[in-house]
């Protein structure tokens, strides 16, 4: 006769130590990100650096009259700050059919700048940036052309320009994705406003071509794709 009573109470018992220790499950569950977040805070300041080539502007200048080579060199701090360098130096070459007019000049650019992580798991192998660049070149550039005849007295008058001076200052406002592809290759892309801040132009006027900045009368928008090796 005692033995469903001891059977009941082990059963009790046994219950009893399973509510408590899922009880005890929960609020370890419940206080895990706590220490999740605690471990985030604790990472290293420094996560790294990483180099970029941009492949935009090598397309531009293969298929078109201009184009830049372009690399930069992204410090990570925390996976949410990057501060960037960009380099590249800008080429042109274009002639006119209309006016027969030849354009050329080479020169280097610099950018320096910030991105700021979007994503709300910084830590993830998908990056969504917003940032942007102060920019700069100087650069000199010629303008030829065939010449013109004096309709009247058809004498043949030459013309162009050459070694004329520029300078250009300009900012570019910033958003891109890039992600992990392989080991530590990355592969991305950015989408850039610019917007000219100051500039002294030759006593010919405005130059066709900026180099880093793009054609003078052309789009405020450009855009580069970029193959990073990060360290």
């Amino acid at each position: 006769m005692m033995r469903p009573k001891l059977i009941s109470s082990f059963f009790s018992r046994v219950v009893f130590i399973s509510l408590l220790l899922m009880a005890s499950i929960q609020s370890s569950a419940q206080e895990r990100p706590k220490i999740l977040d605690v471990g985030k805070d604790t990472i290293p300041f420094l996560r790294g650096v990483s180099v970029s080539a941009d492949l935009v502007g090598l397309i531009q200048k293969a298929v078109g009259d201009y184009g830049q080579y372009e690399a930069s060199l992204r410090v990570n701090i925390k996976d949410k700050y990057f501060p960037v360098v960009e380099l590249g130096f800008g080429k042109a070459d274009a002639a006119d059919d209309a006016t027969r007019l030849t354009y050329k000049t080479s020169a280097p650019y610099g950018r320096i700048g910030l991105d700021f992580n979007m994503m709300k798991n910084k830590h993830d192998d998908y990056r969504i940036y917003a940032g942007f660049r102060y920019a700069f070149t100087t650069f000199k550039y010629d303008v030829t052309s065939m010449g013109i005849e004096d309709p009247v007295w058809r004498e043949h008058t030459d013309f162009g320009i050459e070694g004329a001076k520029c300078t250009y200052h300009w900012g570019e406002l910033v958003v891109g994705i890039d992600a992990k592809i392989l080991g530590p290759f990355r592969m991305g892309w950015t989408v850039r406003y610019r917007r000219r801040i100051a500039h002294s132009e030759s006593d010919f006027g405005n130059a066709w071509y900026v180099p880093g900045f793009g054609k003078g009368d052309g789009s405020k928008l450009g855009g580069t794709f970029n193959l990073t090796f990060e360290l």
